[in-house]
């Protein structure tokens, strides 16, 4: 497998095309990314990857005292391994937090950042869900956790339509879980992160694309974010929940890709 300091990651698209580095989010796995693959990989040489402790990188968490648990410095690493000067990127809430810190820290790495359902800084319903994910994992385990996870993700009827996968999904899903520290120390680092008061030095032009109907980061955050971004724009989904690049992948690349290409 394919691998640079401890990351599994996968190219695909036209090598001469611009770099486009994609980042999960709490599940870390690149393969969260498959609706959207195809569309954005005509136009972009696609960087997929997993982040440490999830997929197929390396399980353990390293001992460090940054409050993103290192996953910002892991992306910088995998660029610096793999001789990529700069890149657009694209985050889905925790890879909105990894974007959002690596045009914050490393400016000269990022050319246009996409931040999907991501905030500026720790919000109490959010943090309300994560306790009660964290209840159940510590009390039932992965596969109650698992369970759950589509309430959090989907609309309502869009899980309904979709049952029969999401049971499919689910077994592997428990098959390849993190160690439950490695969860709960990835949750942590969601949850102290907090760049409020130091939006203003991210000067990267943004898209903040959220959906209207997002059940576990609501769209406030979004809009926060953007008016504390110097050079941002929002777009507002009206359906599609959190994970709204799965469920209307087609509006989501549309918007996505208008953009990047412009």
């Amino acid at each position: 497998m394919p691998e640079a300091g401890g990351l599994y990651y996968e190219w695909h698209g036209d090598a001469k095309a611009p770099p486009l580095i994609l980042s999960a989010g709490l599940g870390g796995s690149g393969s969260y990314w498959q609706p959207n693959l195809d569309a954005l990989a005509e136009h972009f040489r696609i960087l997929l990857y997993d982040h440490r402790g999830t997929g197929r990188s390396d399980r353990a968490l390293q001992q460090t005292h940054a409050r993103d648990e290192g996953m910002t410095f892991d992306v910088k690493e995998l660029m610096d391994g793999l001789g990529i000067v700069s890149a657009h990127f694209m985050g889905h809430a925790a890879g909105a937090m990894i974007g959002l810190s690596l045009a914050l820290e490393w400016p000269e790495r990022v050319r246009k950042l996409v931040a999907i359902n991501g905030w500026a800084r720790p919000d109490p319903h959010f943090s309300r869900c994560f306790d009660a994910r964290l209840a159940l994992l510590r009390s039932e385990g992965p596969g109650a956790y698992i369970s759950a996870q589509p309430i959090f993700l989907y609309p309502a009827d869009w899980s309904s339509r979709h049952n029969a996968r999401l049971n499919e999904e689910a077994v592997h899903m428990v098959d390849h879980f993190p160690a439950v520290d490695v969860m709960e120390r990835r949750i942590g680092a969601l949850r102290r992160w907090d760049i409020d008061d130091r939006c203003q030095h991210i000067e990267a032009p943004t898209l903040v694309l959220a959906a209207a109907d997002d059940m576990l980061v609501p769209p406030l955050c979004s809009q926060r974010l953007a008016e504390r971004l110097p050079n941002a724009k929002l777009a507002m989904m009206p359906w599609g929940g959190h994970a709204c690049n799965v469920t209307d992948p087609e509006t989501f690349n549309r918007v996505v890709l208008d953009f990047l290409r412009r």
